[in-house]
């Protein structure tokens, strides 16, 4: 766990998917590696752009933060609670490294 984000294991990912459990998975990394692949559903939202948009985010959604190996969505996460106040934020463990080394699917990005 990093700086006290909740995290998130790519097997409980796909599980909450499968289950078709509410949730909202936010891709922070920079268009160019999002365009390489990313986890079906993912919005795209680079880190840089987060502040701008975290009014866009409701804090009563459970949101799933990524990124390439789970850096980058800890830092979200913590400035999401931090300096916005949710709670219901959490980091996915690995990124897509993780996801796609625990066999998980990468798909293409939805227009981003």
């Amino acid at each position: 766990m990093h700086w006290n984000v909740k995290e998130i294991e790519a097997a409980e990912l796909a599980k909450m998917a499968e289950d078709a459990e509410p949730y909202r998975l936010i891709d922070v990394r920079e268009i160019r590696e999002i365009e390489g692949g990313t986890i079906n559903g993912a919005e795209a939202m680079p880190m840089a752009t987060v502040p701008l948009k975290a009014n866009e985010l409701d804090k009563n959604e459970k949101l799933i933060v990524m990124c390439r190996t789970g850096a980058r969505s800890a830092q979200v996460c913590v400035f999401l609670q931090q300096n916005h106040g949710f709670e219901n934020v959490y980091n996915l463990r690995g990124g897509i490294f993780g996801w796609a080394n625990s066999g998980m699917p990468v798909s293409l990005p939805r227009a981003v």
